[in-house]
């Protein structure tokens, strides 16, 4: 893709925290970042009116401009903004959303159903950036939604620029985070779906948002074991979303203590053998007994820890559940490493089943991909669900498992038939083994198998989801 240059804004609001950034693309592939985050607070997120949700994103990005970019808030250019959203003398904004939303324009999409925690009925229906860019306008900021861009699609984003314009181009997006979702290139004559609203048909192609967080609603494929059915049973969003509750970093920890629980509780088995809590009737004693309390991280430690003694792993287990360590032996932080071992290969396996799903969807596995790469549309997302029929600044990448010994990628025949992937999100980043995990489901797939999988090229497209937003909203701009 030619190399755009220029700043932008970004806000990504995709979970629990809240960022906003600022991004000056050089043009040769790098690129500055300055970023601020913040947790949302739990009233916010479940909140009466869409507004109080809206006003909360639109001051943070009121004083991330003024500890950032004061500056520009005293230039007289940036003080008045004439009607039209063309004027240059404002900042343009990618306001990435990472919810199912009907995109019916580069900068408009109304809210489809709240995921992650999120549910704020009165959002239901709206027009997400109209609300955002109405509580900017009341504080009188020089700032414009120019782009509504889904999580994933912006980590294709991030990742083509990150990619020098002569290798190939990235087609596929993937988030593995607080929350999951993919993104691909489609050919619009494939897309059977309505296509209504503003978007350019000049390129043949269109990003499509798969949200596989809902695939298999029913359960008629997932595995769900009786620690999945309690999760899903006191979660906001009851029956959805049950496979991002198998995969996502935001529903890891709490499967994780459902399971270790319940070994605590059974006579049998008595986990942390002689700790007595009274937080079956206080319920802040131990975060054991408390719902949603336990960051998924353990499971990251649990996977890392292969000493004899587990001396990290327990002490993990003491800082986060608040066991004191005369009740932590060897035996249980084996049980805990074993259990979370077992959750954190569930997710990995099942996240490549989903990137193998769009791999063989998308028809460029084993085809001679354009030798250079193609600008593409990157507007309309289109809500799916359905993968089982639809079967600073440089991004780390990898092709399995054709490594030189020198470091340099081993790509098969030549770098065009390489499927190019971008992945962001702490779960695929920074629990040990998540991509070697993936790679064992790709190759268990009969389509695809061992000769498929070293044609896929898996690469982190670190801060994706707000540089890619950025970039989009920039190029929205300059159309």
């Amino acid at each position: 893709m030619e190399k755009s240059q220029g700043l932008s804004l970004a806000v990504d609001l995709g979970g629990t925290n809240l960022r906003v950034c600022s991004v000056d693309l050089h043009g040769d592939t790098t690129y500055s970042v300055k970023q601020s985050s913040i947790s949302i607070p739990r009233e916010i997120m479940v909140a009466r009116l869409a507004a109080e949700l809206f006003s909360f994103i639109a001051k943070q990005v009121r004083d991330f401009l003024e500890a950032h970019h004061k500056s520009c808030l005293q230039t007289p250019a940036f003080k008045a903004i004439p009607e039209g959203r063309e004027n240059q003398s404002s900042f343009s904004l990618g306001f990435t959303f990472s919810f199912p939303a009907y995109q019916t324009g580069i900068d408009s999409g109304t809210l489809l159903r709240w995921t992650k925690g999120f549910d704020i009925e009165d959002a239901v229906g709206k027009d997400v950036c109209k609300l955002l860019q109405h509580e900017i306008d009341l504080l009188d900021l020089p700032v414009r939604v120019t782009a509504l861009v889904n999580d994933a699609a912006g980590t294709i984003m991030s990742r083509a620029y990150t990619l020098p314009v002569s290798e190939t181009r990235t087609s596929i997006g993937a988030i593995f985070g607080t929350g999951t979702n993919g993104v691909y290139l489609e050919k619009l004559s494939k897309i059977t779906k309505p296509l209504d609203g503003r978007y350019d048909r000049s390129t043949g192609e269109m990003f499509v948002s798969i949200e596989w967080g809902s695939f298999d609603n029913h359960l008629s494929i997932l595995p769900n074991t009786p620690y999945d059915a309690q999760l899903n049973e006191f979660s906001v969003n009851p029956g959805n979303q049950m496979f991002e509750k198998r995969v996502s970093g935001m529903f890891l920890g709490e499967l994780l203590r459902i399971a270790i629980f319940a070994m605590h509780t059974d006579p049998s088995i008595s986990l942390f053998h002689g700790y007595k809590s009274s937080a079956a009737s206080t319920a802040d004693e131990s975060p054991l007994y408390t719902r949603w309390t336990v960051d998924s991280s353990i499971l990251s430690i649990a996977e890392a820890d292969n000493s004899a003694e587990l001396n990290v792993l327990r002490q993990k287990i003491e800082d986060d559940l608040h066991i004191p360590p005369a009740n932590i032996s060897i035996t249980d932080a084996r049980a805990v490493k074993e259990i979370a071992h077992a959750i954190g290969k569930r997710a990995a396996r099942l996240a490549g089943m989903a990137i193998g799903a769009v791999v063989l969807q998308s028809g460029r596995l084993f085809d001679h991909l354009d030798p250079q790469p193609r600008g593409a549309e990157s507007g309309n997302g289109i809500e799916g669900g359905d993968i089982a029929k639809s079967s600073n600044t440089t991004a780390s990448e990898s092709v399995s498992p054709a490594m030189s010994q020198d470091g340099n990628i081993c790509c098969p025949e030549n770098e065009h038939h390489i499927v190019d992937i971008g992945v962001d999100g702490s779960v695929v980043e920074f629990y040990p083994g998540f991509e070697a995990y993936m790679r064992e489901a790709l190759r268990a797939i009969p389509e695809i198998a061992s000769a498929g999988e070293k044609r896929i090229r898996i690469g982190i497209a670190k801060d994706g989801s707000g540089v890619g937003a950025a970039i989009i909203a920039l190029l929205a701009t300059q159309q």
